[in-house]
């Protein structure tokens, strides 16, 4: 299971924009390019917003994208 430092690591809380309520750190299956993958991603409570960090972004997606390539 991957974990990327979570946002609420930093001096400010997220929140949902939607729904005005702080961001919970949950496990999350995300999907990218038909690859699957458990990683902890801040979440809302209320409405199921997950918020994806940069790092993941550009990490590890960009890393199944390049895989899915060179096949």
């Amino acid at each position: 299971m991957s974990s990327i430092p979570p946002p609420s690591s930093q001096k400010e809380d997220f929140l949902c924009i939607k729904c005005e309520q702080a961001l919970v750190l949950r496990k999350v299956n995300a999907s990218y390019l038909g690859s699957s993958f458990q990683v902890d991603l801040l979440c809302c409570p209320s409405c199921g917003f997950v918020y994806v960090p940069e790092a993941l972004a550009l990490g590890k997606m960009l890393q199944v994208e390049q895989a899915l390539e060179d096949k």
